[in-house]
Parts: structure tokens; C-alpha cells; sequence
């Protein structure tokens, strides 16, 4: 991964995360997210949370090479073909990261009342210290970080409309992350997060 030298790691330890507040331009973010939101195949699947099976708090998709399917759980996602908006952001994506991508798991929070709960992106399928690269479109969401192990130590960054994190190095070893709920939001969000999912 390359990151730019005026680029400060957020993490105080044991792992990086960057961001790129101006990733996309303002002239290519609606119209992104306008493309996304209707060419994107949204599905709203159940998983399985401590021991009972529950509707996610939020619609999601699975983008990327076949014969790749995604695990999580008590759910797997089987791959869809990339689409031309998704491409656009992924040719930037891998630019900055020089790293290619092998899949994108997104995710549509419909407005404040759709969230993501704590958890770390270490599944089996993306290998030891994966990278995660996530990029926002539409209306702004906090997004925790706290020490996975003392559960204290918490970091709170604004994802804004264009923006790009990068998630590396041993960060989801030590630190979870989640998306709260936010009753006052009223517009909706788009998620993308590239990774690579092995065979």
C-alpha cells in the first residue's frame, strides 16, 4: 500500500488508518451516488446475532470476480459482475493504494436509523492484516473506532461524501469499528469497501 508522506495515521498503535477527506471530486459525487443507488442489486438478508436470526439495519451487495463469494454471519454473499460506477471508484481506489482489488461489499444505510454494530473485517477469506479501503457517498455518518481488547479507547471520524479510509497493517486485529445510529439523519448513505477476498 502507498500512502501519501502528509497523510497521519490515526490509530495510535498496532495497526494504520488514513483518510482521505477530498478523495472524489464534488462534480462526480452525485452522480456517482445517483448511479449507484439505482444500477446497484440491494438486498436486505437476515444474520445470525447472539444466537437469533435478525433483519440487517441496513441494505447491502456484494461486487466482484466470480467464484468469490463473501462469508459473514451465517450469511454468504455470491458476487455480481462489476457495474461501470463502481469500476470509476475502484480504478481510483487502486491508484492510491497500488493494490488491486479483487471484490467491493457495499452498503446502504437509509437514513439515521440504519447502522452497523461493532466488529472487526477478519474474516478467513481476506488473509492475515487484509486492507480494507472504504469509500462514502452521501449524507455524512460518525464512525467509531475503539481497542478491541480494553473496549475504551475510542476514536470518532466524520465520514463525509467523497471521502476515502484506508484501513491496514494490523487494524482489525486490535481495533473494531461500527456505524451508530443517528435518529436526527434523515438522508441516506452509501458505503464501499474494497477488499480482497481469496480463493
Amino acid at each position: 500500500m502507498s500512502v501519501s508522506k502528509n497523510k497521519s495515521n490515526l490509530l495510535p498503535s498496532n495497526g494504520e488508518m488514513f483518510l482521505y477527506k477530498d478523495f472524489l471530486a464534488l462534480n462526480s459525487v452525485e452522480i456517482l451516488y445517483e448511479e449507484l443507488f439505482d444500477k446497484v442489486s440491494w438486498k436486505h438478508e437476515s444474520i445470525m446475532m447472539f444466537g437469533k436470526r435478525v433483519m440487517q439495519p441496513r441494505l447491502t451487495a456484494l461486487y466482484g470476480e466470480p467464484e468469490k463469494p463473501f462469508r459473514y454471519s451465517g450469511i454468504t454473499m455470491n458476487p455480481i459482475e462489476w457495474n461501470e460506477p463502481l469500476l470509476k471508484i475502484k480504478e481510483k481506489v487502486e491508484k492510491v493504494t497500488k493494490t488491486t482489488f479483487s471484490s467491493a461489499l457495499l452498503n446502504l444505510y437509509r437514513d439515521g436509523n440504519d447502522s452497523m454494530g461493532w466488529h472487526r473485517d477478519n474474516e478467513k477469506e481476506l488473509g492475515i492484516n487484509p486492507l480494507i479501503a472504504s469509500v462514502s457517498l452521501g449524507e455524512a455518518r460518525p464512525f467509531l473506532v475503539r481497542d478491541y481488547r480494553e473496549k475504551k479507547t475510542k476514536i470518532e471520524i466524520e465520514l463525509t461524501s467523497g471521502s476515502l479510509l484506508l484501513m491496514a497493517g494490523e487494524s482489525q486485529n486490535f481495533w473494531e469499528h461500527c456505524v451508530p445510529k443517528r435518529k436526527r439523519i434523515t438522508n441516506s448513505r452509501i458505503n464501499i469497501t474494497f477488499r480482497n477476498i481469496l480463493s
